[in-house]
Formats: C-alpha cells, structure tokens, sequence
C-alpha cells in the first residue's frame, strides 16, 4: 500500500492506520526509550510490563532497544531477546500491552563499537566496521562512566553470523507476540556505522562505496523480512545525527540509496530522525521531502513534535506517523492529552531516565486528572 498521495483530514493524527501487516488505531507512536531496568539475565521484570501497558493507547510502542545476543550489548540493564528467559519476560509485557487494546513491535540493535570489553563475553573487544574507538562513554557497575572501548574490526566471514542474529531474534520477537520489529539502524550502533565514512574505512565488500557501507543493514534487514514477512518490519535511521560520534560526509546521496533499497523490500515503515537527536531539527542541511518520496511505505518522523507539528505533518501527506519520546516517559496517557489538548507532566525532577529502582519515576506517573484545567489555544 502506498502512503503518498493519501488524502487527510484535520485530526489524522487520531484516526486509524494500516502500516504494512499492522493495523493501528491511532499515529501516535511511542518512541523507543532506553530506561536501563533489564532485571537478572537482561530479562524485562514486573514492572517493565505495567510500563508498556499504561502506554498501550499509542497506535505503536516501539520498545526500548534489545539486543540481538550477548556481543550486541553496550549498556548496564538493557534488555535482550536471544534466550528462552528474554522471550519469556517479554512474552507477559506483549500479552499486557494486547490486553489493553495496544499494539507493540521491538527495535533489535546491536551497539557496535558503543560497548565496553566489560559487556563483552570474555571480556573481549567490542566490534565495529572499523578499529576506531567512539569518543562516548557507558556505564558500569562498580566503577561509572567510562569510555568505550576500542573495538575490533569484523571479519568479513562473521558478517553473515550477525545478520543471522537478527533473522533469529526477529522470529523470536513474534515467538514473544509482538506485532513487529524495528531495526535500529540509527545513532551510531553497528548497522549505522557501518554505513557511515567516520567510522567505516573498510576496504571489503562492506566498505568504500555508499553501495558497500549500505550492504550490512540492506541485508540484516531483507534477512528479517524474509523470516518474518517484510510487513512486520521496520527500521529507524537518523541521516545527519552527530550522537554517539557519528560522523558522515555526505550523507544526502548515502541515505537516499538506502531508502531506495528499503523501499524494494516492502517494508512496513522508516523512522526517521530528523536533525539533532534531543537537540536541533537543523543541525545540518538535509532533504527530508526527497527522502520520503523514494519510499512507498508508511513514513515515521520524530524529534521535537509538538501537537500542532504533529498534525499537520500528518494532514499535509509529509508523514503517517509521528513518534514521541520522553513525553511518553512521563505521560502515561500521552494520546489522551494530545487529543483533547491537555497539559503534560513534566520528568520527576528526583528520578533518573536512567535505571533507578522501583516505581518512582518508571511507572508512577499519574494519568490525567479529569478536573484540570485545558491548556488554551
């Protein structure tokens, strides 16, 4: 089905949609969130499953990024998706969300070269298109913030392993009864560094020209589409976003071939970010417009919506969906608000983004209170 040319109304933002297999109710989309509350084994615990839930009025919860198996991780507490326990876990939070009403896909990631030796089995370097250390740090338990190792580069023979990773993770994903999956390839993780000249000098199939940069995330991508049918799948990109030193010369020819490529495939959705993740929409010179007229799919936009933006993103034709992420943090019923022009809660002021334990700041947030007052205009 082509998105295009499709003709809507004023308040499209709150009416239903189809994106490839997937049937919505609404274009409101929560954006994956890193929250860091993986429990023992990387398994998502009671309390992930109330968060997802009290956000299930979204059209679509793209979860926290997951990991593809043990070498993808990066980050303290994040969860995975390769071990009978993971599937488990996020098998309750799937049948909670579906309880109420929601629709849920996964975004599967695999961090690269944003990883520590600590995170690594055998405490091994982490693994990137090249050896070049990212200039970004994670944490560690016991001993903080600290900068990432200096990772490997992949031989080219262990490509096809990790593109095998994702294929098996995705038919795990629908084991575990999400909807769909969304590929990150976005901000500087594996399949977003290699397609980027900063950070990928190889000399191989997968290296030097945009068509070789672009092979590992065309291929992890068609792998997963085949396993699991192209319209249960997704994938996030963020063409000119510096986060997680990612660096790219040219990027407007680059991104436009790999939209190009995608859009072969019949995929159900792009992500895109546009301009700075968390900061700038115009942090540096890009053609959005030409890069969503060379996909026939649903088109996904995120970074910096307000209502207004929103709606009129969506009425205009320039986008199907509309992703919101920090404001699903602490609005629970974010849709609610947005529909009826309600004020947002802001962030608990005494709770991390980032781990933390217990309810307070994770799923705590009260819904709206029917007798507040309505912000004007």
């Amino acid at each position: 089905m082509t998105h295009r040319n499709e003709i809507r109304s004023a308040d499209a933002l709150f009416q239903p949609v189809k994106i490839g297999d997937i049937e919505l109710a609404n274009r409101v989309v929560m954006a994956p969130l890193t929250r860091n509350r993986a429990e023992a084994g990387n398994v998502p615990g009671a309390l992930t499953v109330e968060y997802y839930a009290q956000r299930a009025a979204a059209g679509l919860i793209v979860t926290e990024a997951t990991q593809v198996s043990v070498q993808a991780q990066g980050y303290y507490a994040t969860p995975g998706l390769h071990s009978a326990e993971q599937v488990a876990g996020w098998k309750k939070v799937t049948d909670a969300v579906h309880a109420r009403g929601g629709k849920i896909a996964v975004q599967l990631w695999h961090t690269g070269r944003m990883s520590h030796s600590a995170f690594q089995p055998g405490e091994q370097a982490p693994v990137a298109p090249s050896a070049i250390r990212a200039e970004a740090k994670t944490f560690i338990p016991g001993i903080g913030y600290t900068d990432t190792s200096v990772p490997r580069a992949l031989e080219t023979g262990e490509i096809a392993g990790i593109v095998d990773d994702f294929r098996q993770t995705a038919r795990r994903a629908i084991e575990a009864g999400f909807d769909g999956i969304e590929i990150h390839g976005a901000h500087g993780y594996l399949l977003d560094a290699f397609l980027r000249d900063g950070s990928n000098k190889r000399s191989d199939a997968y290296g030097g020209s945009i068509e070789n940069r672009a092979r590992f995330l065309i291929e992890v991508v068609t792998a997963a589409a085949q396993e699991i049918g192209a319209g249960r799948v997704g994938v996030r990109l963020s063409p000119v976003s510096p986060v997680n030193d990612s660096h790219e010369s040219n990027p407007q020819p680059l991104f436009e071939y790999v939209v190009s490529q995608l859009d072969k495939l019949g995929l159900a959705y792009i992500h895109v970010v546009e301009g700075h993740t968390g900061g700038p929409r115009d942090n540096a010179p890009f053609d959005y417009a030409k890069l969503r007229s060379l996909f026939a799919g649903a088109w996904m936009v995120n970074n910096g919506y307000d209502l207004s933006m929103a709606q009129e993103v969506v009425r205009s034709g320039k986008a199907e969906l509309v992703s919101f992420g920090r404001a699903f943090i602490s609005n629970p019923d974010l849709v609610r608000r947005l529909q009826n022009n309600l004020p947002l809660s802001p962030l608990f002021e005494d709770a991390p983004l980032y781990g933390g334990v217990g309810a307070h700041g994770y799923t705590d947030y009260p819904e709206y209170r029917e007798s507040a007052v309505a912000v004007d205009g």
